[in-house]
């Protein structure tokens, strides 16, 4: 005999009377097939956050390759043309933006903890940080570890930016963003820009890692007027994989940064290239950041690679 058989039958009754209508206000969450990619189920941009004015780039690439050093050395050489830049790190490690302003930041969603989230208390000094030419850097953050979703932190980080006008006045915004692309979350800048870049080496996992982000940013295309502008090939000496893989899937190779020690003793001095001495490795290194930041700010072909399935890529790649 089950529990509910043992009750008096008025509270029988009663018990499958709100079972029922519970069963009936419980609905199963929609299928949204196609919107982010296949099978995908993602809240979609708020029209009123959509970023306007300026030229907006995410930079992605497999972790530790080197996107913050890219995206501080793009943003001091946009600043050195002229150009009013805003860079925002998201990554929990909220290192981003240190070799600009010389030190790690607060990230919003610490401050916005700090507020009890009420946001209507902060100010544009309390997130933003001025660093070298004026780039305006904010370290958006992320959820600890195993919980929550970096969707939610550069959600917030934008809002913010919006409510205090911190973009009416901007030309350029660089995303740069954790790791892999691994998830819708971290997916998000890419509702916000124009184009996204990809920091890769001449190696096989960065490019294993490149052919995934590429997918990614092609599903989000179908959605978003974000477009592929190609990718730098960072702290390598030669560039024929990177090549290769390239020519196979319809990608382009925009930049090419050598392995310059120069770059390892910026960081280490917590400073741009800009900020160095007018040493010959150091110069060249500029002029490669300076002649990427032309090439992004005269507009790039919107490419449309095919990424290649996985079996296809090892094939590739196998470095027989």
């Amino acid at each position: 005999m089950s529990p509910l058989d043992k009750q008096p039958p008025s509270h029988r009754a009663a018990l499958r009377e709100a079972a029922g209508l519970e069963a009936r206000q419980v609905k199963a969450p929609p299928v949204i097939r196609g919107q982010d990619g296949e099978g995908s189920v993602q809240v979609h941009q708020d029209p009123s956050m959509k970023i306007e004015g300026a030229q907006v780039f995410s930079v992605y690439g497999k972790g530790g390759i080197g996107k913050s050093t890219t995206s501080s050395n793009l943003s001091a050489a946009f600043a050195s043309m002229g150009k009013r830049v805003l860079q925002i790190g998201c990554d929990p490690k909220h290192d981003s933006t240190f070799t600009l302003t010389g030190r790690l930041q607060p990230t919003v969603i610490d401050i916005l903890k700090d507020v009890d989230f009420h946001a209507e208390e902060l100010r544009p000094e309390d997130f933003v940080t001025e660093g070298w030419g004026g780039v305006q850097c904010i370290e958006a953050g992320g959820p600890p570890a195993g919980t929550g979703c970096g969707g939610y932190v550069v959600g917030q980080t934008v809002k913010l930016l919006k409510q205090h006008h911190m973009l009416d006045d901007t030309d350029v915004v660089i995303f740069d963003v954790l790791g892999d692309v691994v998830c819708g979350g971290f997916a998000a800048p890419l509702q916000h820009a124009d184009r996204a870049v990809i920091v890769t080496a001449n190696d096989f996992d960065s490019i294993y890692a490149m052919n995934r982000i590429i997918a990614a940013v092609q599903a989000k295309s179908n959605n978003y007027k974000v477009r592929l502008a190609g990718c730098v090939a960072n702290r390598s000496k030669e560039t024929n994989e990177v090549d290769r893989f390239c020519d196979t899937v319809g990608f382009k190779r925009i930049a090419h940064m050598p392995d310059f020690d120069a770059i390892r003793r910026s960081r280490l001095k917590k400073k741009t290239l800009f900020e160095m001495p007018d040493e010959a490795d150091i110069i060249l290194a500029r002029e490669e950041y300076l002649s990427l930041a032309r090439t992004l700010w005269a507009g790039t072909e919107p490419l449309a690679p095919q990424p290649l399935p996985d079996r296809d890529i090892f094939e590739l790649l196998g470095f027989d």
